[in-house]
């Protein structure tokens, strides 16, 4: 049977203190390869060893990048991301998946066919990343309407920010009080669950705290607030939530809760931020696992 977020039982009140079940849940990443050590699949694979699980992938780029730029991208052929995804949904039991960077549209179609609803008993996070934080385009500009057709349907849980989910959905929004229609493209265009994050709003530049907010068709967004960080030291905060969301929906916790932890995770990783290098620097995700 598909995987239906419909199906989590509700938030209980102290399901933060819960402890996470003693088992180790496999989590599927196809991403792109970080040379900086930052961000996908690098930043994909640590997050999901430190939350307990086991981390599985596929590559569909490998990048030569650092904190300071992104060098070149040399795509994989996407019969090998379909040899790839084919080896590991062959061979182990995947509890979740998510995706990152998937570069072109031939890509996007063979995530779309591999990881189709039809096809999985798993969530799906899909993190629609198109341009690296130094400001290069990850995606083809003529991979966004693939990306949109095609693997917006496939997913259970959406988390794009506030430029990405603008271009994908063709709607603009000047302030959070202006959400619904984009959700609600969002939600038209087949995403089960939205993520919305905050980070990118006007009105949070200078706040002591950020918004995010949970969509789920038909109902009013849930606002989830938490203390902004004040760093530069940001590299790779995307791939780090999508994978601890896909990670903890692993472990078969309710989708409030999920979001909840990840941020929690987040939260204290970027606490504790540094620069192991030249330029922008990830999150300390060892200090995040005591927040989760």
């Amino acid at each position: 049977m598909p995987y239906r977020l419909s199906e989590h039982p509700p938030r209980s009140e102290d399901a933060a203190a819960a402890p996470c079940p003693p088992f180790r849940p496999v989590v599927l990443t196809l991403a792109g390869s970080d040379s900086g050590g930052g961000a996908g699949i690098q930043a994909d694979l640590k997050t999901v060893t430190l939350l307990g699980g086991f981390g599985i992938c596929a590559v569909s780029a490998l990048t030569a990048q650092n904190g300071l730029e992104v060098r070149g991208i040399l795509e994989t052929p996407p019969d090998f991301v379909r040899m790839q995804l084919a080896a590991v949904l062959d061979a182990f039991p995947v509890k979740a998946a998510k995706t990152g960077m998937l570069a072109s549209t031939p890509i996007i179609e063979v995530a779309a066919d591999c990881l189709g609803r039809d096809k999985r008993a798993f969530p799906l996070v899909v993190d629609p990343v198109c341009v690296s934080q130094s400001g290069h385009r990850l995606l083809r500009p003529d991979a966004e309407d693939a990306l949109r057709r095609l693997l917006l349907p496939e997913a259970d849980l959406l988390t794009p920010n506030k430029p990405e989910a603008e271009l994908l959905a063709g709607v603009s929004v000047a302030a959070s009080t202006d959400l619904r229609p984009l959700l609600d493209r969002l939600h038209a265009l087949g995403a089960r669950a939205v993520l919305l994050k905050g980070g990118h709003f006007a009105e949070f530049a200078g706040a002591e705290s950020i918004s995010d907010w949970l969509s789920l068709p038909g109902r009013e967004p849930l606002v989830f607030s938490r203390p902004r960080i004040a760093t530069v030291h940001t590299h790779g905060t995307g791939c780090t939530l999508s994978a601890a969301l896909a990670t903890l929906l692993a472990y078969g916790l309710p989708l409030e809760e999920t979001v909840s932890r990840a941020q929690a995770f987040l939260g204290a990783a970027l606490k504790a931020a540094f620069a192991p290098g030249l330029g922008a620097g990830p999150p300390d995700l060892l200090s995040g696992t005591a927040a989760c």
